[in-house]
């Protein structure tokens, strides 16, 4: 009787609790700016369609050597994350590294990336540093739950004096971690790809590179080229991202494009000084100094109160298209040739990039948050979806037969409703960091504000853009690891 009253109790617990997010993102909607300001949005979208059936290749050389440096900066940044981020899952119980890990991956690869080029140039170096740390942080927290979610049996059955010494790690802990961190690092390889590309929208020779040069000059046939390529890549990766070819790979990566910057200790220094806040730098009167706060404090505000707007609308709408698109990937609902053609389409919007989709969407509807909303729905949507799906698979059948719409609401939804908030939850973060990072596409979040301070080289400001950006993050993290321990404590 307790438990089934526990049960009705948590119910109407995640019920309120979807109401007040679904309600706070209707809230957020109506203060949103969606307009659509392009002319003819439906001849561009027909414009981009007639290229995405006639793909064409201008320049075979230009195209091989992007190809080149999209694979080479996501192995590098990889294989490097992975040894960073397995050292600190090893001493993941300690605070301090909890900590660092969570402020390297706070902050966006393109941020990174932005102050990387800052210092060491637009060159491989910034490229795979802007890889490197974020992953790294992330791949800490993964491989850390990874262990600490193992049977601990096997580590306390060895009695001897060395039991916390890395021979009892290597030998009763790692063993029966190692086949889920192989596969989550194997799945960070995939976002190393979408990674690098992005990276090329800000002047690094990847395939990104290219593609945001067709997509504005309007030469979709050879943006339809480089969006095969991406897609070939990333579903590629199950054949030669194996740990027997990774020896010939990672050596070979290094050897093809040797990880080197543009080094200048001068530049640096200078970097270094124009990091202090100017009113310190320059040793600014105080009336000065506080018109200074005052205009930085109006740049955090907005893009923060814009970031979190944005966040909030497309977790919501998250959630929504996850649900409904999972459906494609469940045994409960399709199988056969119908259900790969629907995992395939989820495997594509997973694999294109936000920064991509939101790119594309602002060409079609103009610049508004419109793109933004649509490009993140699809991406985490499709993710979300894709998991939700394939876990569907571990349901048993309802006991009484009922058609798709019955199943779906009174079957699907409720047996799979708290897994699916844990995977929105674990997704809050990511969006809000990406959601401040498109800013640097033009929408007003925090990146439009970092992209403008390094564009005027105004590197002291940015820093502290990036930090209130990467605060936002931790936030929003702490939040969600607090829901999930109320409301999903079995996740």
């Amino acid at each position: 009787m307790s438990t089934a009253i526990g049960f009705l109790t948590q119910t109407r617990s995640l019920r309120k609790l979807t109401f007040y997010f679904a309600l706070l993102a209707v809230a957020c909607l109506a203060l949103a700016d969606i307009d659509i300001s392009t002319g003819s949005p439906g001849h561009e979208l027909w414009l981009m369609g007639r290229g995405l059936l006639t793909p064409q290749v201008p320049d075979w050389q230009q195209w091989l050597d992007a190809v080149i440096y999209t694979l080479t900066f996501s192995l590098q940044g990889v294989v490097l994350a992975a040894a960073v981020g397995f050292l600190f899952a090893v001493y993941y119980h300690l605070t301090w590294v909890r900590v660092v890990a969570a402020l390297l991956r706070s902050v966006h690869e393109v941020f990174w990336a932005l102050i990387f080029i800052q210092i060491f140039g637009i060159s491989t170096l910034a490229g795979v540093l802007a890889i490197v740390l974020p992953f790294s942080g992330t791949m800490a927290k993964v491989y850390g739950e990874q262990l600490e979610e193992i049977d601990s049996r096997p580590a306390r059955a060895v009695h001897d004096r060395a039991e916390s010494g890395l021979s009892h790690f290597f030998y009763t802990r790692l063993p029966l971690a190692l086949h889920a961190m192989r596969n989550y690092t194997a799945y960070r390889m995939e976002c190393a790809i979408r990674s690098s590309v992005v990276l090329g929208f800000i002047g690094l020779p990847t395939l990104g590179f290219h593609l945001e040069t067709a997509l504005r000059t309007g030469e979709y046939s050879a943006a339809s080229a480089l969006l095969f390529t991406l897609l070939a890549l990333i579903y590629s990766l199950r054949y030669w991202f194996r740990a027997r070819l990774l020896w010939v790979l990672v050596p070979l990566a290094f050897f093809v494009r040797p990880v080197s910057g543009d080094w200048h200790s001068a530049n640096f220094a200078q970097f270094l000084r124009d990091c202090i806040p100017a009113p310190l730098r320059e040793d600014w009167a105080l009336e000065k100094s506080g018109r200074w706060l005052l205009w930085l404090g109006e740049q955090i505000g907005a893009g923060a109160w814009n970031t979190v707007l944005l966040a909030q609308i497309v977790l919501v709408l998250t959630g929504l298209f996850a649900l409904l698109t999972s459906t494609m990937n469940s045994s409960h609902f399709v199988s056969g040739w119908r259900r790969r053609l629907g995992d395939g389409f989820l495997l594509v919007l997973r694999s294109l990039p936000e920064y991509l989709l939101n790119f594309i969407f602002l060409i079609v509807l103009g610049p508004s948050m419109l793109p933004a909303i649509l490009a993140m729905t699809l991406h985490n949507g499709a993710i979300i979806g894709h998991l939700l799906g394939k876990h569907s698979d571990e349901v048993a059948p309802a006991v009484m037969e009922s058609g798709p719409l019955s199943r779906f609401a009174y079957f699907y939804v409720p047996t799979l409703y708290q897994r699916f908030l844990a995977y929105c939850f674990y997704r809050w973060e990511i969006i809000i960091r990406e959601t401040a990072m498109l800013g640097v596409l033009g929408i007003p979040t925090l990146g439009f504000y970092i992209d403008s301070a390094f564009e005027f080289l105004r590197f002291d400001v940015a820093l502290i853009l990036i930090a209130a950006s990467a605060v936002l993050t931790l936030c929003a993290d702490s939040i969600a690891r607090r829901l999930r321990r109320q409301f999903l404590p079995a996740y």
